[in-house]
C-alpha cells in the first residue's frame, strides 16, 4: 500500500478564505470590517475597501440580532450561533441565514460567519412537500373503498327514484347524483396519490413538451395570456416520463393562467442548466444530481406570505371550489422523478421552479 506524500508548499489563509463560499468577515472593537471574504463583499453589496470604512452599525438595520450577537461574544469571549435569523439591508434585502460568530485569541476582534439557509430550506421544504403527499395516500386507499361504493349505490337508488318522480323531485335526485359524481371525481384524484409504482422514465426533450403545453394553454384556457419563452437550446435530455412532465407543466400553466390579469395576463416559461444541486433520495445511495430547471413565472399578484408554507400541502387552495389537489399532485411526480420543485417568492408574481435529473445513455455491459 502506498501513501502520496504531502506537499510542503505554504497555502495561504486568505486564499483558503477566499474561496469559501459562505460569507466571513471581522468587525473591530470599533465596528469596522477589516477584512471580508469575496463572499462577505458580495453579500453586503460592497467592496472590502468600503467595509473598512463603514461600522458593522451602518450597514445593518438598528436592532439586528447580528449585532446584539457580535456584542454578547465581545463580553463573553466565547462563541456563539444563531439559526435561521431573519438578516437584512437596503442592499441585499431580506436574507435567511445562519450566523456564527466567533473571537480571535488575545483580540478585541470577532469572526462573522453567515451561512445563507436558501438552499438548505428549500430541501426541508421539499421533504416536507413529499411528506404531505404521501399522507393522503393512505386516505386515498380508504376512500376508495369506503366511499365510492356505498357512493355507487346511492347513485343508483336517486336513478331509480328519478324514473317515477315528479318535476320537481327529479330536480333533487338530480342533484344527488350531481353531488355523488363530484364526490367520486375527487375520490379519483386522490387515489393517484396511491399509486406508488414505479414511473417508466426514457430520455425527454423538455423544450418538446413545455412547447406541447403551450399549445394546448392558447387553444384553450389561456387564449388570452401573453407566453414568453426564455430558453437554454443547449440543455440535455430530462430522465422523465413525457404524459407525467406535462401533467405538471399544464397544472402549473393553469394556475398561472387563473392568477394573471385579464388584460395583459403574461407567462414566461424558462429553462436553465444550473450545475451543484444534489438531493438524496430515499432507496438511493447516490445523491442525484439536479441541473435541469424549469421556470413558470406570471404576473399575478403571486401568493401571500400566510398562505406560501402550506401551498404544496392537500386541500389547501385560494379558489372557490377547488380541492387544493392540484400542487401536492404536481409536488409528488416531481417527487417520483428525483426532482424538486419550489415557489420563488423573491419576484414579482408567482414564479415556480422544477429541478429534474439529466437522462445518462445506458452503459453497454461487456
Amino acid at each position: 500500500m502506498s501513501f502520496s506524500m504531502v506537499s510542503d508548499e505554504a497555502v495561504s489563509p486568505l486564499a483558503v478564505l477566499g474561496a469559501l463560499p459562505d460569507p466571513i468577515f471581522v468587525v473591530c472593537k470599533d465596528g469596522f470590517i477589516p477584512y471580508a471574504n469575496p463572499a462577505g463583499e458580495e453579500f453586503f453589496s460592497s467592496s472590502v475597501n468600503i467595509l473598512k470604512k463603514t461600522p458593522i452599525d451602518k450597514l445593518v438595520p438598528f436592532g439586528s440580532p447580528l449585532l446584539s450577537l457580535i456584542e454578547q461574544v465581545r463580553h463573553s469571549g466565547d462563541r456563539v450561533s444563531e439559526y435561521a435569523v431573519d438578516l437584512g439591508t437596503p442592499k441585499i434585502g431580506i436574507k435567511n441565514v445562519n450566523i456564527q460568530v466567533s473571537s480571535l485569541h488575545d483580540s478585541d476582534q470577532v469572526v462573522v460567519q453567515i451561512e445563507e439557509r436558501t438552499m438548505a430550506s428549500k430541501m426541508d421544504r421539499q421533504l416536507t412537500h413529499r411528506g404531505a403527499a404521501r399522507s393522503v395516500t393512505g386516505m386515498a386507499t380508504m376512500l376508495a373503498h369506503e366511499v365510492k361504493n356505498p357512493l355507487s349505490g346511492i347513485r343508483g337508488s336517486a336513478q331509480l327514484l328519478e324514473m317515477n318522480a315528479s318535476d320537481a323531485d327529479r330536480a333533487l335526485t338530480r342533484l344527488i347524483c350531481d353531488e355523488t359524481d363530484r364526490i367520486c371525481a375527487l375520490v379519483d384524484r386522490m387515489e393517484a396519490f396511491s399509486d406508488d409504482r414505479p414511473i417508466e422514465r426514457e430520455a425527454v426533450n423538455i423544450h418538446e413538451v413545455l412547447n406541447h403545453v403551450r399549445l394546448v394553454a392558447e387553444n384553450g384556457f389561456a387564449k388570452r395570456v401573453t407566453f414568453t419563452e426564455e430558453y437554454d437550446p443547449s440543455l440535455p435530455f430530462v430522465y422523465g416520463n413525457r404524459d407525467q412532465l406535462v401533467q405538471v407543466l399544464l397544472n402549473l400553466v393553469k394556475n398561472a393562467t387563473e392568477s394573471v390579469p385579464s388584460d395583459g395576463g403574461e407567462i414566461i416559461l424558462t429553462t436553465a442548466y444550473r450545475p451543484g444541486v444534489r438531493l438524496a433520495v430515499p432507496g438511493n445511495a447516490n445523491r442525484i444530481q439536479l441541473p435541469l430547471e424549469v421556470g413558470i413565472r406570471d404576473n399575478g399578484p403571486g401568493i401571500s406570505d400566510e398562505l406560501l408554507p402550506h401551498i404544496f400541502d392537500p386541500f389547501v387552495t385560494t379558489k372557490t371550489g377547488g380541492s387544493g389537489l392540484g400542487l401536492a399532485l404536481v409536488a409528488k411526480i416531481v417527487g417520483d422523478h428525483g426532482g424538486i420543485i419550489e415557489y420563488d417568492n423573491t419576484t414579482e408574481g408567482a414564479c415556480f421552479h422544477i429541478r429534474l435529473p439529466i437522462y445518462h445513455i445506458p452503459q453497454k455491459k461487456e
